[in-house]
């Protein structure tokens, strides 16, 4: 099962982003593509990244790793969509 750390400091909203994180993921193992994840490729600085929509505000980034015929994705980060305008300034 995939955990993942979220800060303290959203208070209540962990518990519902959480859950919502685990609801996606499972979506994701069955249909990376599922139109519900609005799943797209990045631009810089995350050029090389692929993200997936965990609510309206909240995104998983991760990386797609192709082996022997297979895809692996990888989960780097998880945060708000201003995570994009962040980090590009």
């Amino acid at each position: 099962m995939l955990r993942m750390q979220l800060p303290g400091s959203i208070g209540n909203e962990c518990v519902r982003i959480r859950n919502t994180v685990d609801e996606r993921v499972a979506i994701f193992i069955k249909n990376p593509q599922d139109l519900i994840l609005n799943n797209h490729a990045l631009r810089e600085p995350y050029q090389g990244l692929r993200s997936i929509d965990i609510t309206s505000n909240w995104r998983v980034i991760y990386k797609e790793i192709h082996e022997g015929g297979e895809i692996s994705a990888y989960f780097v980060l998880l945060g708000t969509h201003e995570l994009y305008e962040t980090e590009s300034n």
